[in-house]
């Protein structure tokens, strides 16, 4: 059996909702063994096989819709669309797979109390000072108020180091950002993405978010990370309705 995570969240119950982790695949070296991307390098047979695992594992309904992504705010409804060039997806229809893929940014898996919509977002620091999971919720035409949000495996606030320039994206945007960003050397600070992401949302009014505290920088035995390993795989993260 694979392993995977599945969120500790209150989700209605014809929600399914995952995310992988490295282990159980047939990729090889730096992708060893579950990496779901065809972008990175990997042997694209190997990528084939882990997608038909996964697909099998979790009995998905649907092959995921897999997105071609940018760190940008394009949001892709997955019922209707010409391009995959998106970082994040939303569906209204049951049995259509929403995914994401990530080493070290931020999976955002999002539903509404009824479980009536789904979405998946991929916020990297850029999307997320851009407004990729607020642009998400918008595009479910959804009370933030009514949504469920599971913050899954990502770069920790011990690891993610970043410049000056980072932090003045944020916190001239939203001044209360400064909280989550520690001084560690002139000119760099440590961020804490999980704290970004829900002082964003916070604001705009989400109040049940979940998730959160996994670090893919040191956890090397379950988690891919691009800014451990620079050749790395990638995990998905992917939520659908059942019924």
């Amino acid at each position: 059996m694979n392993d995977f995570i599945q969120p500790d969240w209150p989700a209605p119950e014809n929600i399914k909702a995952y995310t992988t982790t490295r282990n159980t695949g047939v990729s090889e070296a730096s992708y060893a063994s579950f990496n779901l991307a065809t972008h990175v390098n990997d042997n694209p047979q190997h990528v084939l096989k882990n997608r038909a695992i996964l697909k099998q594992s979790l009995n998905l309904p649907a092959e995921p819709v897999w997105l071609e992504q940018v760190h940008g705010v394009c949001v892709l409804d997955t019922d209707n669309y010409s391009s995959n060039q998106a970082d994040a997806a939303f569906s209204t229809h049951i049995k259509q797979v929403c995914v994401v893929m990530t080493a070290d940014c931020l999976p955002v898996l999002i539903c509404n109390r009824q479980g009536t919509k789904v979405a998946a977002a991929h916020a990297g620091w850029r999307g997320l000072q851009a407004g990729i999971i607020e642009r998400t919720i918008d595009a479910l035409q959804e009370d933030p108020a009514s949504c469920l949000l599971w913050l899954g495996p990502a770069i920790g606030a011990q690891a993610f180091e970043v410049g000056d320039e980072v932090r003045e994206a944020f916190v001239n945007e939203m001044p209360t950002t400064a909280e989550a960003f520690v001084a560690n050397r002139p000119g760099h600070w440590l961020a804490d993405i999980y704290q970004l992401a829900r002082i964003r949302l916070q604001k705009k009014g989400v109040n049940e978010i979940y998730g959160g505290g996994l670090c893919t920088y040191t956890d090397s035995s379950r988690f891919y990370s691009y800014r451990r390993d620079n050749h790395s795989g990638r995990m998905a993260s992917l939520i659908w309705r059942e019924t």
